[in-house]
């Protein structure tokens, strides 16, 4: 199967489950505690992070301007078109042909895109613009 752009885009496909160990203590982000050594049961990313995997895909990321909400030059993006977008969500907007992810505002009525860098204005969307809400981004995966 080819796809348009496989850089940057990447349908959802859900193989089969891969139960991975979910153990049931919780780890410290600030001082250690004991390890507990007793698996909970067992988590599928798949089932984590996709609910909708008919309207569910993945796009690579790239450039900064969302570094502030945790989004990273080459992340992927987990994107949910079944869910609507309101006031304060992470979208995946086609704005005049070209993709693009920013924070989804409304400001006296008007739609606005607002990257998470201050490096960058906002776009106040405006109807000579051609732009169409993709989807909304559920998660981040990136590398440490």
């Amino acid at each position: 199967m080819v796809y348009p752009n496989p850089q940057i885009f990447y349908p959802c496909e859900l193989p089969l489950k891969v139960p991975i160990p979910l153990f049931s203590g919780k780890v410290a982000a600030g001082f250690p505690s004991p390890a507990d050594d007793f698996v909970e049961k067992s988590l599928d990313l798949n089932e984590l992070m996709v609910k909708h995997p008919a309207a569910t895909f993945f796009v690579r990321t790239e450039g900064d301007s969302m570094i502030g909400a945790g989004i990273h030059p080459n992340d992927i993006l987990v994107v949910d078109r079944s869910l609507k977008p309101s006031s304060g969500k992470v979208i995946i907007c086609a704005l005049n042909g070209e993709l693009t992810v920013k924070r989804l505002k409304t400001q006296k009525g008007r739609m606005v895109l607002t990257a998470e860098n201050p490096d960058y204005k906002d776009i106040v969307i405006n109807p000579d613009m051609d732009a169409v809400i993709w989807g909304i981004v559920t998660h981040v995966i990136h590398l440490l």
